[in-house]
């Protein structure tokens, strides 16, 4: 990628492990000349995530993040700050639902699994731009994953459609909230990729078989393209782009059949 991020500083949330779109968003700004700060949840993660930072080269800092644990997001801005200043960018890639709530008929999703769908993955946004509005700087762009369940019925995804619909109107508030400040929030979503938290959704195997079928492009989406999206609304080329939801899908969504 060009040097598209050079002297900018970017907070990335939610890799995973090194198939997550977030780790290959996380690569791709680094590759565009980014300075970067990485989250990751619990112990177990943090030797995942360090792990794959040192194999890249990477010279991140590291800090542990749970979207639902009480200070824990204060606590991550806090350190932010003091290691890193300001932010140019944030990567919003946190979401969750629980295993029932994926392969149960939507109509039989409990409270209990709609509420924490919407907490982790929705509304946790909210928390990170108020969390981070002092550090954002006149220009940056916060962007979050979103998934065209949040717009269409995909059989098997059920409550995290939900919860991704909730993420894209919060994305909407939140660009015009952000906005007199100069900062722009903008959603991706992809296709279907072969992740790990992908691959919890039913009948994911067909998707893909699905999609590569009917796009327009005949094919799957690569990680590589999902983070040159993302680069490129970190980037100051898209300085005039707010509040939209830019689909990188081989051109999926647009079919009607």
């Amino acid at each position: 990628m060009h040097a598209l991020l050079e002297g900018k500083k970017g907070l990335i949330l939610g890799v995973a492990n090194a198939n997550s779109l977030a780790w290959a968003i996380a690569r791709g700004a680094h590759e565009s000349g980014a300075r970067l700060g990485i989250t990751y949840q619990g112990e177990r993660f943090e030797r995942r995530v360090r792990k794959l930072v040192d194999g890249a080269g990477i010279d991140a800092n590291l800090y542990a993040c749970d979207a639902t644990a009480p200070g824990e997001m204060k606590a991550l801005f806090e350190d932010v700050e003091r290691d890193m200043g300001t932010l140019d960018f944030i990567l919003h890639a946190w979401a969750f639902a629980p295993k029932d709530a994926l392969s149960d008929d939507f109509i039989e999703t409990s409270w209990d699994d709609f509420a924490i769908s919407q907490r982790v993955s929705a509304y946790s946004l909210v928390e990170v731009a108020r969390g981070a509005r002092g550090l954002l700087k006149e220009g940056a762009s916060v962007v979050a994953l979103s998934y065209l369940g949040s717009q269409r019925v995909v059989p098997g995804y059920n409550t995290m459609g939900v919860a991704k619909a909730s993420l894209e109107a919060g994305m909407r508030y939140l660009a015009r909230d952000l906005g007199p400040r100069g900062v722009r929030v903008n959603a991706v979503s992809p296709g279907p990729v072969n992740t790990l938290s992908a691959r919890g959704v039913s009948g994911f195997s067909k998707m893909l078989e699905n999609h590569e079928e009917v796009a327009p492009l005949k094919r799957n989406i690569e990680p590589e393209e999902v983070a040159g999206a993302a680069v490129f609304l970190f980037s100051d080329l898209a300085s005039g782009i707010t509040g939209e939801v830019l689909y990188v899908d081989a051109g999926y969504h647009i079919m009607g059949v």
